[in-house]
């Protein structure tokens, strides 16, 4: 249900996870699958093309062994998958899609079809389903989307010079540029560039797209030497304009979607999940109706802060930098330079970064539901 878990490859797609979505998992028990592919970002240089400004965040600065790790999806499908194939309580219905549902005053029942039918009837209806939720369309809850005229092109690569466990955040006038170490001499590459140039780049042969990629980035790593299969997906913050309605709560990318600047839009989903866990175990402990409406408004009013300064966090850092006048570029400049300098200013990007801001689920704290 999660994916492939044949051998690894060259193009596989990977995901980077921040410190706290690594206790997620520990308190999950699936973390030590997952640690023996896991690529630490011990470092992350963060900079701006064609300006002297930098600042450099490090694992030892935030005592956490690393900031980050980046791990291959069908790793994370396959630990999650093998954690719940035994349990007794988990029933799995793959390939399947929702098809159906309809909300009664205690109960959800929804139509899945897949190989075979299924009539399923739940106190509850989550709905993960990505931005494009089909779920939240149906109820009719709209999603407010902000364009930002701009596409991702996502492809591994291979550098001359690797910097084992540092990842780089380069700043362009088009969008960011970033760099994820996946061991070895392999980088998970996100290269953002203006949506109407981004069929131009994916037409380049590798040589050339090779070429232009290490040109935006500079010789820092050497040359770019590899590149995989290339893939694009326009960018988007996606907002739901609620969060849940009768028996049903929406979750995840179906609830926000962020511009993937700081590589948070995962650990963000990750912590909705977390939270609602921790929101369903308690309403079991007490005896209560897990699907109420008090305990989904709860859920909501929990993610609240959250979601709003991570929407807003990697929003105005997109705007900032893709800003052309003078005036704005001389202040980020500034602001690079005072954040390598002011350890108490870092110290605030590294906690929202690390995903340890704020109030964290009992996942995050390595307690038990």
């Amino acid at each position: 249900p999660f994916g492939s878990h044949g051998q690894p490859s060259f193009d596989d797609r990977a995901t980077a996870l921040s410190w706290g979505s690594r206790r997620i998992f520990e308190s999950l028990g699936v973390w030590s699958s997952l640690e023996t592919e896991a690529a630490p970002i011990r470092r992350v240089h963060v900079s701006e093309r064609g300006r002297f400004g930098a600042t450099r965040l490090d694992a030892a600065e935030a005592k956490v062994e690393a900031l980050g790790y980046v791990v291959p999806n069908r790793l994370i499908g396959k630990a999650l998958s093998d954690a719940l194939k035994d349990r007794s309580n988990v029933t799995f219905f793959a390939p399947a899609k929702l098809k159906s549902f309809r909300v009664a005053e205690t109960e959800v029942d929804a139509e899945v079809e897949g190989e075979t039918g299924h009539a399923l009837r739940a106190r509850l209806l989550a709905a993960a389903d990505g931005a494009k939720s089909e779920i939240r369309e149906k109820l009719g809850i709209a999603g407010e989307v902000r364009d930002y005229g701009q596409t991702a092109v996502i492809c591994n690569i291979e550098v001359e010079h690797p910097e084992s466990g540092t990842a780089y955040e380069r700043f362009t006038p088009d969008g960011p540029f970033a760099l994820l170490p996946q061991g070895g001499a392999r980088y998970g590459l996100v290269w953002t560039v203006a949506s109407g140039e981004a069929a131009a780049v994916l037409a380049l042969d590798d040589v050339a797209f090779l070429e232009a990629a290490g040109e935006r980035f500079g010789a820092r790593l050497g040359r770019f030497i590899r590149a995989g299969k290339r893939q694009s997906y326009p960018l988007a913050q996606v907002q739901a304009e609620v969060q849940s309605r009768e028996r049903v709560v929406i979750i995840g990318n179906a609830a926000h979607s962020l511009h993937p600047i700081a590589g948070q839009g995962f650990n963000l989903s990750l912590r909705d999940v977390a939270v609602l866990a921790e929101t369903i175990a308690t309403a079991l402990r007490e005896g209560r109706d897990i699907g109420a409406t008090e305990r989904l408004d709860a859920y909501v009013e929990a993610r609240r802060r959250d979601q709003q300064v991570m929407a807003l966090f990697t929003d105005n850092l997109n705007r900032v930098f893709a800003n052309p006048l003078a005036s704005v570029a001389w202040a980020r400049n500034t602001g690079l330079l005072a954040m390598e300098f002011l350890p108490s200013l870092r110290q605030v990007f590294l906690q929202r970064n690390l995903g340890v801001a704020g109030r964290l689920p009992r996942l995050a704290r390595g307690l038990p539901l």
